[in-house]
């Protein structure tokens, strides 16, 4: 069986992952002996076959945007009208409701709209980031929203930095919330143990229906639009 181990310094356990794309994640504290995670990695052979198999990690795909004039955009869990018009915008208009963008640039459109979903995302998650990790209270060094993640909707990374895909602002608020959570409760509990599902539960009491609306409706959320 492939597999990448990744060492920690935070890490305590050694803990399996299977992301969307199948590869198969091991993560270990640092210095932890390959052979004793070749043995971990056999004792869950079954389990992580399993999780390699699931319809959910390849769910089928949907028909990319054209970036015409009555398609429909997900933004924060609602589909927003696009309007393509005349006028000479520059870049996006949004009213809360639909998108306009100019005729002239609807060549650029996938550009433009990766640009402005990237920014608005950072608006949103970033003050979101801060009020929950003074909540739990936690401390990151950097909150930033990238575009190098298309498997992963967030991380936290062992310099303490959280990192979050962009996609995610397509989703409804409660799963934006638990994503966020769940990354900022890893600065206290590295592992998926009891105890960090506790202390994500209590900032997000919806996290498990978060979770499963991740696993339905991933696929919308991994295309670029």
């Amino acid at each position: 069986m492939v597999y990448e181990v990744q060492y920690s310094k935070r890490r305590k356990t050694v803990g399996i992952y299977v992301e969307r794309d199948r590869r198969v994640i091991v993560k270990a504290p640092e210095g932890f002996p390959l052979s004793r995670i070749q043995e971990i990695v056999e004792k869950k052979k079954e389990w992580i076959e399993e999780k390699v198999n699931d319809i959910y990690k390849y769910p089928a795909e949907s028909n990319k945007k054209e970036f015409v004039s009555g398609e429909s955009m997900m933004l924060m869990g609602r589909n927003c009208t696009l309007l393509v018009v005349d006028d000479n915008i520059r870049g996006i208009k949004f009213d809360g409701f639909s998108f306009r963008i100019s005729k002239n640039n609807q060549d650029r459109a996938h550009d433009i709209f990766v640009a402005w979903y990237k920014k608005y995302a950072l608006s949103i998650i970033k003050p979101m980031a801060k009020s929950f990790a003074q909540k739990l209270g936690v401390e990151y060094n950097g909150c930033s929203v990238t575009d190098t993640m298309k498997y992963r909707w967030a991380s936290c990374t062992p310099k303490g930095n959280v990192n979050f895909n962009w996609r995610i602002i397509k989703a409804p608020i409660f799963v934006i919330e638990y994503l966020i959570v769940h990354e900022l409760a890893h600065l206290r509990v590295s592992d998926h143990s009891p105890e960090f599902w506790n202390i994500v539960s209590i900032q997000v009491p919806s996290y498990e229906d978060a979770k499963v609306w991740l696993r339905d409706n991933g696929n919308v959320l991994e295309m670029d639009f």
